[in-house]
């Protein structure tokens, strides 16, 4: 037993006790701990006060994390290709925590697109082989820390409390054996971290241990969600406070980070998830919503602890110029961001959305995508953004592109193909569809996910032809580039768009890849000597997935909305 002295300092078992802090709730008392290399895993008791208010608590202190023959804290680089789910729309694989007794939310209602549907941990294990088979390297959920709120807890971003998984979706347990089943399968784990803010239910809120915990106004104030006022030279003052410490929401009150118990309690709750659940990378919600200077501290905890972990934050902004202020970036700014990569908002809303959606002009069509990659010189390694069609936060993408299928398929080719992290939002690859109007429509249950359904995605039964051949294109691109060096880490060259058609190269010393896209309205021919910088030396191109083969001295024909994704050889 160690016994805790006002003076706050006690020395035993390796463990030093550097200091007690109070503060104003009396109900509150914050150790500084620090641990030798002579510490020892174990049980132990600290003991405050004295008889009769004297109070004990046990703390284990656990054993560091081997990674039980497996990898963690791998870091997720341009190699990896993210699926992206939430787990009460994914599949139900255990029942029994269907309803959790003592919860606020008792909801449960397939046919409501805001209430619990029951996915959970589980029925994510139970079909990691078949994300695995369709060329997924990395699993991305939404939030799994409890969310213990009167409602729509379905989407998981409002904590109430930092250190229990939630136990609808199967607690600690499941979320272990999630992690020990993907890196079984040499995938990797990434988990949503949330810092801006927390639940409105959340403990630290119901009963803070300081007024200063959270951001506190006279009334309830929002944040502006305008990003500009954080680099603005002109801007004001109370525009920038508003934008970092205005309330998401009313049911998201905002951290004050700049609170060192706070920043400390968040910095010490990451490393521990890392720790504790063997996460390999970190994808930041609501990143630009932070006090950036702690976002900076807390990324460098991370990366000091574990050198390669790597993160990626949510920018949900406009204007690349935008977009890498808040990434590691060569702009000459007074504050330098230390986040190696952000959510490239840029490569959708103008790039491959504008190129599929918008007839071609100077400025517009597939020239937007161009121009946007044109920009890559304001990052410091463009390749660390993730590139997506859409999110949890987005109309889906077979709705964006108004249920073209060609349109469809298209983008995911160059996703596959394009520079940066690949990310897919579950359900697409069988043309799951819907606006975010409201939100909840973009987060239906994938089918097969529940017994009883009539479509299964997992084993293909009732998909119709579309559908299947849209899980075939993704399957079959996405483990070529598993096996292609110059997709998973060449360069990137590309060349003015023409009427519509725009090309591109991916290569490295050992591949290269050229892809053609042709977003017109009509066949384009191409010329390969028009592209003789990259495309000299070779004498035909293999049709990744046609296996179709072209001589390289005969020029082609590229059919409207399609890309031809191609293999040169010697």
């Amino acid at each position: 037993m160690i016994k805790m002295a006002e003076t706050g300092i006690v020395v035993g078992n390796g463990i030093t006790i550097v200091a007690i802090e109070r503060v104003e709730n009396p109900n509150y008392v914050f150790l500084d701990v620090r641990l030798t290399k002579d510490a020892k895993p174990g049980t132990y008791n600290f003991t405050f006060g004295k008889s009769p208010q004297q109070v004990q608590i046990s703390y284990e202190f656990k054993e560091r994390r081997k990674g039980n023959g497996t990898l963690f804290a791998q870091g997720v680089a341009s190699s990896d290709f993210i699926y992206l789910l939430m787990p009460d729309r994914f599949s139900n694989g255990d029942t029994s925590n269907d309803h959790v007794a003592g919860m606020r939310d008792q909801s449960l209602n397939r046919d409501s697109i805001f209430l619990r549907h029951g996915g959970d941990l589980q029925g994510v294990i139970n079909h990691l082989d078949y994300l695995k088979d369709l060329g997924v390297t990395t699993l991305w959920m939404t939030p799994v820390l409890e969310n213990d709120m009167p409602n729509r807890t379905e989407h998981g971003y409002a904590f109430t409390n930092h250190y229990k998984i939630d136990p609808r979706l199967g607690g600690e347990k499941a979320y272990l054996q999630l992690s020990d089943e993907v890196h079984k399968r040499g995938m990797k784990l990434i988990q949503d971290a949330v810092y801006n803010h927390v639940g409105l239910y959340n403990f630290l809120v119901q009963d803070a241990p300081a007024k200063d915990w959270l951001h506190q106004w006279p009334t309830f104030t929002q944040t502006n969600y305008k990003d500009q006022p954080l680099f603005d030279p002109h801007g004001a003052a109370s525009d920038q406070k508003r934008m970092s410490d205005g309330w998401f929401t009313q049911q998201m009150p905002d951290l004050n980070q700049s609170n060192p118990m706070v920043a400390n309690f968040l910095i010490q709750h990451a490393i521990y998830c890392v720790e504790e659940f063997g996460v390999d990378g970190w994808r930041i919600d609501t990143y630009i919503y932070n006090d950036l200077n702690f976002m900076n501290h807390c990324n460098k905890a991370l990366t000091d602890e574990y050198p390669h972990i790597t993160m990626f934050g949510e920018a949900w902004v406009h204007g690349t110029a935008n977009e890498a202020y808040f990434a590691q970036n060569n702009i000459n700014t007074t504050f330098k961001s230390n986040l190696q990569g952000i959510t490239d908002f840029q490569c959708l809303f103008y790039g491959i959305q504008a190129a599929l959606t918008e007839p071609f002009g100077w400025t517009n069509g597939v020239n937007k995508l161009y121009e946007t990659l044109s920009n890559d010189f304001l990052y410091t390694d463009p390749t660390r953004n993730a590139i997506f069609l859409d999110n949890h936060d987005l109309s889906r993408w077979y709705s964006v592109v108004d249920s073209n299928l060609q349109k469809d398929k298209m983008g995911f080719e160059w996703l596959l193909t394009g520079r940066g992290i690949p990310q897919m939002y579950y359900g697409d690859e069988v043309l799951m569809g819907g606006y975010t109007n409201p939100d909840g429509w973009v987060r239906l249950d994938f089918p097969g996910g529940w017994n009883g359904d009539k479509t299964n995605a997992f084993t293909g039964q009732g998909l119709t032809p579309d559908q299947s051949s849209v899980q075939s294109l993704i399957k079959i691109l996405a483990n070529y580039r598993q096996h292609s060096s110059a997709l998973k880490t060449g360069k990137l060259m590309q060349y003015i768009p023409v009427d519509g058609l725009y090309v591109y190269f991916r290569y490295d010393d050992n591949q290269t890849i050229m892809c053609v896209m042709n977003t017109s309205d009509k066949k384009l021919t191409v010329d390969f000597s028009s592209y003789a910088e990259r495309a000299t030396g070779f004498s035909t191109a293999v049709d990744v997935i046609s296996k179709t083969t072209y001589n390289i001295s005969s020029n082609i024909t590229v059919d409207s909305l399609q890309i031809l994704v191609l293999e040169l050889k010697k």
